[in-house]
């Protein structure tokens, strides 16, 4: 008798620890939140910036989950670019309406206008941002929880954030700060294109810094995550991945869109997008891939190897065009400097086609290549000689002061092995 309950014990001790073993090692902030009984949010009248990634671990809808809790009131939702639903594209202007699930009203905060107005504002107490970010920042929803903590502190409300994950880590750290000059909604701080921070912790700097515009203050509350590491990848979190945008199909996309995505910009080089691999591929009609990827690979980069390939995009400018060129390949994000592989590509590329002019054939993108870079001054010392060594030292200017000044602000520890 004793041995079949010894058998029963260690079967059901096996079962619970397979099924524990799913279990996500990271709780988000609105889990956190949840946990705590939303005691922070009674009694008060509630706005939120979410959108579709804005989920539990279950891949309940935040907006459900805060709608359903008895003591809180949700009033108002916000929508971000592509929508709280995520029913808009890329750079699709949102359109303020109700939410079909809730009936509650939605102000579109990428269209017309992208902060808060006072008169969207005038019934809240507090407002609530729970959206995934990718750690960049030319990524839109960081700009737009700026602009959100700034008509907060204008308004005399609340902001609390529910901290995420950063997929790209709490330690890499790359990009040339943003100059006042070229703010947009695409870089919208002055922090690097790679900004090691979660939204939470970016949130305390931004405000603490004094970086809103007149260097207002916001009456800020972080909801930190519990469980999660500087050094974690996105896949150690145990979470799921809801995209992002429909770019950035899972977690890992977050380091080709930085590795590819300025490029991008200029509009000469399909980097994947219109195709399955978004961010992942750099290629052009007259591009021979086996000799493109047999230079790159010879530049001895650590951590990325480039896989020759040719392609035909479903969509974009692209779509139907034969394509030659390279797939990227991140073998160890802490090895690879991310930024200098879309730099280093267009230095290979001029050597092998001097003839295609990408500065000259480019030349109605400068401005929005120059917004994302963060300052003119990368494309002109990179353009005047296709050079990558010209322009990095203005591509890592000062983030050795960055680093210092953003560890106080740091909420999570660095290895995984922490206690």
């Amino acid at each position: 008798m004793k041995r079949n309950y010894f058998i029963l014990l260690v079967i059901f001790l096996f079962a619970f620890g397979c099924k524990s073993q799913n279990l996500p090692v990271v709780q988000t902030g609105i889990e956190v939140l949840r946990q705590n009984g939303f005691k922070y949010l009674e009694g008060k009248r509630v706005g939120l910036i979410t959108n579709p990634t804005g989920v539990d671990s279950q891949l309940k809808s935040t907006i459900d989950i805060l709608n359903e809790a008895s003591n809180v009131n949700l009033v108002a939702l916000f929508g971000p670019e592509h929508g709280v639903r995520g029913d808009a594209n890329a750079g699709e202007k949102i359109k303020s309406s109700i939410d079909k699930e809730t009936g509650i009203p939605v102000f579109s905060l990428y269209g017309k206008t992208k902060k808060p107005t006072k008169e969207m504002l005038k019934k809240l107490d507090i407002l609530v941002y729970d959206i995934q970010d990718i750690g960049c920042r030319s990524y839109t929803f960081i700009s737009t929880m700026g602009l959100a903590m700034e008509a907060a502190a204008e308004a005399g409300i609340e902001f609390m954030v529910l901290d995420r994950p950063n997929p790209l880590g709490g330690i890499k750290i790359e990009g040339a700060i943003a100059k006042k000059k070229y703010f947009s909604i695409v870089g919208a701080f002055p922090i690097p294109y790679v900004y090691g921070l979660t939204v939470g912790e970016l949130a305390n700097y931004i405000n603490k810094e004094g970086l809103l515009k007149g260097g207002v203050k916001c009456d800020l509350k972080i909801v930190a995550m519990k469980g999660w590491k500087r050094s974690m990848s996105f896949k150690e979190t145990g979470l799921p991945w809801v995209p992002s945008s429909p770019h950035i199909p899972n977690a890992e996309t977050s380091y080709y869109y930085v590795a590819t995505g300025i490029l991008g910009e200029l509009g000469v080089i399909n980097n994947g997008v219109g195709y399955t691999l978004p961010f992942q591929l750099l290629g052009a009609e007259w591009i021979d891939s086996k000799k493109i990827a047999d230079a790159m690979n010879s530049l001895g980069l650590k951590g990325v190897i480039f896989r020759p390939l040719t392609y035909k995009p479903y969509y974009t400018k692209w779509a139907k065009k034969h394509l030659g060129g390279v797939q990227v390949y991140i073998e160890d994000i802490n090895l690879v400097n991310l930024m200098s592989i879309q730099f280093l590509f267009l230095q290979v590329h001029h050597k092998l086609y001097p003839e295609k002019d990408i500065f000259s054939l480019s030349s109605k993108r400068h401005k929005m290549f120059d917004k994302v870079c963060g300052s003119s001054e990368i494309r002109n010392a990179f353009f005047k000689n296709y050079n990558y060594s010209e322009a990095k030292h203005l591509i890592e200017a000062d983030l050795g002061n960055y680093r210092k000044r953003i560890k106080r602000y740091y909420i999570y520890k660095y290895r995984t092995t922490d206690p």
